[in-house]
């Protein structure tokens, strides 16, 4: 097989011939990394196909960002080291260190009425300019690279990102007029982008928002269902409308079982991270290894910083032994390596990956 029907198999749980190797690491990280390779890629450090899935592909163009001063919507002064996503919302600090360590702002926090949502300059998508797409997927298919379109942050954490979490879920609580236009703007924003990604050839759609917590959902099931489930159904919808046979990853950290069910209905094929401090990887496979595969399994608060490089091996190979040779698992790190990851644990990650596939 190569890269592409190798993945491909290995998530439609009929077999596979290697593993693909997957890490997403920090600035600090991929400092590490290069220290330790001596300015080496990966695959040529370990002369191994890692088997990434693709690079994403690029972004879509907006009509109307290029003269809006995002500034201009938050009462609060903002650092000058503060970047600005497509819709305004604003992050500062963290970015060339551990990327995750950021302060959030919410130009929509202090919003009271409906007229000031429809009056925010929401982005406009420039649905014309769209070839550079397919072109960027048929170039990297010609590679032999299995293409990823990586649209995480796919509703909910865009929707509060903008509103601020606690003032969206009282607005879904008591103001439901203000939750839904708001829900409704981001997925009609999300459907138009699914779609073009989806007609270029993508092979894998990685959806996902965080809905889980360390111990607990982060909404009842019911609430779910009323606000999120429809609208992720109207995405996975629009793409398997272009190509059914497309694969649906979805993202969410945290203990998120009791969502699965409804994740299944909507059309996701795998799930991650499976967070072992959350979840057992055991348990969800033998309810759910027939109809779900997954990714990730490694942990990030756990193993990989504090275990040892044996630790680090002997879970790879446990949990590559409970998926077993139909496949239904990418074991990888079950989100972006932070500073205090060692590279020892690292290189640890990665021979136990190839030496699985040689045993």
């Amino acid at each position: 097989m190569n890269a592409i029907e190798n993945i491909k198999s290995l998530y439609n749980r009929t077999g596979y011939e290697f593993l693909p190797i997957e890490i997403n690491p920090c600035p600090i990280i991929s400092q590490k990394i290069t220290a330790a390779t001596g300015g080496k890629s990966l695959a040529e450090y370990y002369d191994y196909e890692m088997g990434f899935m693709g690079a994403g592909v690029v972004g879509l163009k907006r009509k109307n960002q290029k003269d809006i001063n995002w500034r201009d919507f938050y009462a609060e002064e903002l650092h000058e080291d503060t970047h600005f996503g497509d819709y305004g919302n604003a992050h500062e600090g963290g970015f060339e260190s551990a990327a995750h360590m950021r302060r959030a702002h919410h130009p929509m926090a202090s919003f009271d009425s409906l007229s000031q949502l429809e009056d925010y300059p929401w982005p406009e998508w420039d649905g014309e300019d769209v070839a550079h797409v397919k072109e960027h997927v048929d170039k990297m298919h010609i590679d032999g690279r299995y293409v990823t379109a990586f649209m995480e942050c796919t509703i909910w954490e865009t929707a509060w990102g903008l509103r601020d979490m606690t003032v969206l879920m009282m607005d879904m609580m008591s103001d439901e007029s203000k939750a839904s236009y708001i829900f409704d703007k981001i997925t009609a924003d999300v459907v138009q982008k699914a779609k073009v990604f989806a007609e270029a050839g993508v092979d894998l759609f990685d959806f996902g928002d965080d809905i889980g917590m360390q111990h607990s959902i982060m909404m009842s099931v019911d609430m779910y269902r009323e606000w999120l489930k429809p609208r992720l159904a109207q995405v996975i919808d629009a793409v398997k409308s272009v190509n059914p046979d497309v694969l649906i990853k979805y993202h969410s950290c945290g203990f998120v079982e009791p969502y699965i069910p409804d994740l299944l209905d909507v059309g996701v094929d795998i799930l991650n991270p499976v967070q072992p401090e959350c979840m057992s990887f055991e348990k969800l496979y033998s309810q759910y290894g027939d109809v779900l595969s997954f990714n990730g399994t490694l942990g990030t608060q756990t193993t990989m910083p504090f275990g040892t490089p044996e630790d680090v091996r002997d879970v790879v190979f446990k949990n590559l032994d409970i998926a077993g040779e139909k496949g239904g698992l990418v074991v990888a790190p079950t989100h972006m390596l932070e500073p205090e990851v060692p590279w020892e644990n690292i290189d640890a990650f990665i021979k136990a990956c190839i030496d699985y596939c040689g045993m």
